[in-house]
Formats: C-alpha cells, sequence, structure tokens
C-alpha cells in the first residue's frame, strides 16, 4: 500500500506479510487503519538499538563532551544489550518494567533514573520523526535501585588534621578554600585571578573585607549551577594566606613553563596554566587525605563542601545564613534537604537567648 511520498516526489510503500494469506492481510488492514485515521505508518524493522543510537548521534547536541559519553557509556552498557533488538513497535511497557526491575538489583536509583532517561529520550524522537506511533516507556515509572553512598562530613578534628597539613601545593590550597569556603569543586576549578581580592578595602564604607566573586563554573555555559550560585564571600584569613602563596606558586610555574604556558587566569591549574579536570583534582585531593592519615578511599571532593556545612552548623550559624553562603537556589529548604545529616536537628536560639536574660539560679 502507498502510504505517501518522499520530498522528491517517490513513493512510500509498506507492505502486510505473514505466514498465511489470513496473517498477511490483517497485518495490511492495521496498515490502511492507521492511514486512514491520519497516523503515520510505523517501519516494522526498525529497532530499539537504532533509536538508542539516532538519539545519543543527534539528540545531545549542545551538550558537554562529558554528559554525551556519560550517555553513551549507560546506553551501550545497560541499555542496548538488553532492549536492542527489539523492534521498536513491539516493545511493550511489560518489557520496560521487567527491564528496570532487573536493573534495580545493581544499580542505584539514580542510575536507574538516568538509563529509563535514555529509553524515554530515544523513543520519543523515533516518535516524532514516524519510527512508532506511542512512547510506552511513559507509563513506566522508576523502581528503587540499590541505596548509593551517603555523603559524608569531616569531623572538627579531621577537618582540623587535614588542614594542619603542609599546604604548599595547588591541591593542597585547593582542599583549604574548598573546605573554608564551601564552594563547589567546578566553581572551584574554574576561579580565576580576576574574581580574587586578597587586600579588600577597609577604608570604604561599610569596610570591604578580602573576598572572591563565585561566579562562573566549568559547566558548558560557563555559569554557576543556578542564578542563586552566583555570590561573592568573604575570605577566610587562612585561606588569604593560602591563596597569596599559590598566586607566588603560580608564578614560579609560568616562568618555568616560558612558551608553553597557557594564560588562562586560573587560580588553579597544571604546571602550563591549563585547567584541570575532575580526574586530576580526585588524584590531588586523595594525596593530601592521605597525607592528613584520613583514609582517602572514603571521600570524594564534593564532601569539602559537605564538611563546610557541617562544620558550621555544629558552630551555632542558622540554616538560613548557611544556605546564603553556599549559594542554594531554594534558600533553606535545600540546604537542610542535602546536607540533613549534617544540619543541627534541634533550633536552640531561643532557648540560648533565654538562658542568657534569665540564667539559672543558684540553689
Amino acid at each position: 500500500m502507498t502510504v505517501g511520498y518522499t520530498p522528491d516526489g517517490k513513493r512510500i510503500v509498506r507492505s502486510g506479510s505473514g505466514r498465511t494469506k489470513t496473517a498477511a492481510k490483517a497485518k495490511l488492514r492495521e496498515i490502511v487503519r492507521a492511514v486512514e485515521d491520519g497516523h503515520a505508518v510505523a517501519e516494522h524493522g526498525y529497532t530499539v538499538e537504532q533509536a538508542v543510537r539516532d538519539w545519543l548521534t543527534y539528540g545531545l547536541t549542545g551538550r558537554a563532551e562529558s554528559t554525551i559519553e556519560t550517555r553513551r557509556i549507560l546506553a551501550e552498557q545497560h541499555v542496548i544489550p538488553a532492549l536492542g533488538a527489539r523492534k521498536l513497535r513491539e516493545l511493550s511497557a511489560e518489557d520496560v518494567d521487567r527491564w528496570l526491575a532487573g536493573k534495580s538489583r545493581d544499580l542505584s536509583t539514580r542510575t536507574l533514573q538516568d538509563i529509563r532517561s535514555i529509553l524515554l529520550r530515544s523513543v520519543k524522537r523515533a516518535q516524532a520523526r514516524d519510527k512508532v506511533q506511542r512512547n510506552v516507556v511513559l507509563l513506566c515509572s522508576t523502581p528503587s535501585g540499590r541505596t548509593g553512598r551517603p555523603s559524608k562530613a569531616l569531623t572538627f578534628a579531621q577537618a582540623r588534621a587535614l588542614l594542619g597539613r603542609d599546604d604548599a601545593t595547588t591541591y593542597g590550597a585547593y582542599v583549604v578554600l574548598g573546605l573554608l569556603t564551601g564552594a563547589r569543586t567546578e566553581e572551584l576549578r574554574a576561579l580565576v585571578w580576576a574574581d580574587v581580592d586578597l587586600t579588600g578595602n577597609p577604608d570604604a564604607d561599610p569596610p570591604v573585607p578580602p573576598h572572591m566573586k563565585v561566579w562562573r563554573s566549568v559547566r558548558l555555559d560557563g555559569d554557576t549551577k543556578t542564578r542563586k550560585s552566583r555570590r561573592t564571600i568573604a575570605l577566610p584569613s587562612r585561606c588569604i594566606a593560602v591563596l597569596r602563596a599559590q598566586r607566588a606558586r603560580m608564578d614560579r610555574q609560568r616562568v618555568r613553563a616560558g612558551a608553553r604556558w597557557h594564560g588562562h587566569d586560573l587560580v588553579f591549574a597544571s604546571e602550563t596554566g591549563t585547567g584541570l579536570d575532575a580526574a586530576n583534582v580526585r588524584r590531588g585531593f586523595r594525596r593530601v587525605l592521605t597525607a592528613a592519615g584520613i583514609d582517602a578511599a572514603e571521600w570524594t571532593p564534593r564532601e569539602l563542601r559537605h564538611s563546610f556545612v557541617s562544620l558550621l552548623s555544629d558552630s551555632g550559624m542558622t540554616v538560613d545564613q548557611i544556605a546564603r553562603l553556599v549559594g542554594h537556589a531554594g534558600g533553606s529548604s535545600v540546604t537542610e534537604l542535602v546536607y540533613r545529616k549534617q544540619i543541627r536537628p534541634v533550633i536552640d536560639d531561643g532557648a540560648t537567648t533565654m538562658n542568657g536574660l534569665f540564667p539559672e539560679e543558684q540553689r
């Protein structure tokens, strides 16, 4: 049956086939009904693998290379081996449910969400191109997967041990700044000297302390995670000293590199001035932890931020104040949700104030 024409006028023909004449006629009637109802006739042989690979090739335009690579790996390891050979028009919600249920025994909930999203977007793209009439993935929810390792925070003793180590390296300075300012690792990697003021303006009214502008990150668009994440924060004295030493260290590296130096003005950079990638930071972070006598295998760089929140909370700072410092878009609600294990469970401001006004009488 002719179901349409290509842009150059060539007929588009669909056939109904089966083991018997009756089965072939039934397939042809399906095509007739689809055409009469105004639906495009899906290709019989188009597979899930073809849909996924088409989405990986054309559906990720504008995404960061790291994001594209992550999605490709997840598709190659979890989607294509299990469902790739299935014809897309024959894929059912039961197939997707069974696939996700099987994966839930080995994968975290977050990874399950990612692989479902890959399949959902691949089928959606195929649907928009008349390869399939409906997206059955929409009918399937993500099951709970294996519990991932919860984020942790350094204790005061561990933080003091970490800060007590020699910080005369780029990664030592990186750890100090991450722990004492709460900046995200992607924000520290993008920090430039133009956004760092180590002297401030004490004569201004009000005085301006030494500070750094957290206005950029290594994300694809160069912006911070959210609009509220753009913030200017005062620098603790320890950070000022460490950053002055880091600037002198970078000057020495620039002289040694000579013509090989890449002038990106980065605060934390390689020996030739190029930016640090996530793997560089993880390795350097673990070296600093090992030198401090902390088991490096149990920690990740992002937990410097968790430790910052925990230490401030233990010192009595309110959730609202902490939320402003770490740049949470949803304010204190996000801070409590993400860092709820580090936030003080008891709000003791009122009791502390009243104890000061009405101290307990000695009996």
